[in-house]
Formats: C-alpha cells, structure tokens, sequence
C-alpha cells in the first residue's frame, strides 16, 4: 500500500507541482488557546530574502494531518510563508467519519469558539518575521474551508481568503459586512454536503454585504475533491478529482498574484 507521502507527492506532480525544493525549511510550532495546547507547521522557503505575504491553512474536519502540512509546504515554494494551524488540540486526530464529525461538530455549532482558535492561529503566522502583517490570507479544506469564510466575517485582518470545497451556510450571514478581503469559492459542482440552497444563500450573503467575492463551481466534482485520499468514488459523495484538484490551485495561485501581490 503507497503511503500518504507517496499519494500526495504524485497527485502534485499531477497538478503540476514539484514535491521538494531546497531552500524550504519547516518548523513544527506549539501553540496554544484558551489553556488548549495547540500544535502547526510552518513552512516557508528560507533562500528569500525580506517580509513576505502569510498564508493561513485550516485542516479538514479529520484534523491536522499530513494533507495539511504537504499543503504549506506546496504554499511555502510559491514564496509564501505557509502555516497549517491546528483547531483541534495537540495529538487530535480523528480516527473516522464519525470521529471527525464530531470534532467538527464543537466548532461548527460554536461559530464565536470556532473563529477565536483560528485566530490564535492567525496571530503565530503575524507575529513571524518572515511575515508582512499587510499581507495575510487563509485557505481552508473542507471543515477549514468553513472556518476561513468564518475567519473572513469575522472582520479578519485577511487581504484574501479562499475556500476548497468547504460548507458556505453560517448562523450569522449579516456578518459578511465585515469583510475586509476579497473572496475565492472553490465548489464541487456535485458537492452533497452543499446543497443548491446553501449556494444561493451563500452569494446572496456576498452581495449583501458588498464583499468583493468569487464562486467557481468544477464539474464532475464532489466533496474533498482536492485530497487523494477521500479515492475515486463519486457516489459517496466525497472523491478526489485530479483535474478539479489542478483547476482549483491554479485558481488560487492566480487569486493570490493578484491580491497579495
């Protein structure tokens, strides 16, 4: 059986990425919030020189697992200084479906609790030398997809935000006024998990609070299009997809150039 590095490696070659390149040093960082020990990754490219724009990733609802990691590292080779948070607490995995969902469960019924331990996040990758605090962003997958938006109305110091494949509902959509960045959605055109409903509240949300914002739907795909691990299986509802997958990073590379440039 081919490892999680060895999956991951080949699914961004795939997308046009190169596994490793010398100059990016990674950093694991204990953290905490709340009296939560908390523990990210860090990575950025150690041969540039001077401040450089921040880019927050947020876990899937499984936790902060090597996905994640291999994602700021993917980040740190654009030039980016990349830091995977952790929402769940140091050593949290979940060991299934119904694990994660209950993880997920605390903070998505808690959106106050939710956007604070992102923030905890958000102020280690401020406070990093390496950072320009002018120019910060967040992605998420999934469950971090939720929480960036989250993270965005919040009134986040975020010049952009950019969610993969995450839920769009929120208890709180009048929240969208405070949005002080520019929006990237990456849907799954057959996402399950979001129903049409939601899609439309969601943009209808966007208008109402003048937020400058995004909305590209891929075809074909499902939930958790973006990881090799969720397999092939459309059916059950969530499923890698290569072409989705390269889609949606070249959107984002092209998101960021344009707003953290």
């Amino acid at each position: 059986m081919k490892t999680l590095a060895a999956v991951l490696a080949m699914a961004f070659v795939f997308a046009g990425v190169s596994p490793a390149r010398a100059g990016v040093k990674t950093e694991v960082v204990e953290y905490r919030h709340g009296g939560v020990v908390l523990e990210g990754y860090l990575a950025f490219d150690d041969s540039i020189r001077g401040k450089r724009p921040g880019v927050v990733v947020v876990h899937e609802w499984y936790g902060h697992t090597p996905y994640v990691r291999m994602r700021a590292e993917q980040l740190a080779r654009l030039g980016y200084v990349a830091f995977a948070l952790d929402m769940y607490g140091k050593g949290v995995r979940a060991k299934d479906a119904k694990e994660a969902a209950a993880l997920a469960g605390i903070y998505m019924g808690d959106r106050k609790l939710m956007r604070a331990r992102a923030a905890a996040g958000l102020d280690v990758l401020r406070n990093r030398p390496e950072v320009d605090p002018a120019r910060l962003a967040a992605i998420g997958y999934c469950f971090g997809g939720t929480t960036v938006l989250e993270m965005a109305r919040s009134g986040a110091d975020l010049v952009s935000v950019v969610s993969f494949h995450g839920l769009l509902n929120t208890p709180n959509p009048g929240d969208a006024r405070n949005i002080k960045g520019k929006v990237l959605v990456l849907h799954g055109g057959d996402d399950p998990s979001v129903p049409m409903k939601q899609v439309e509240a969601f943009q209808e949300e966007m208008r109402k609070g003048g937020v400058d914002w995004q909305f590209i739907s891929y075809g074909g795909a499902v939930h958790r299009f973006t990881n090799p691990e969720a397999g092939s299986d459309n059916s059950k509802g969530a499923a890698y997809n290569e072409r989705a997958d390269r889609r949606s990073w070249e959107a984002m590379k092209a998101f960021f150039a344009e707003t953290l440039k």
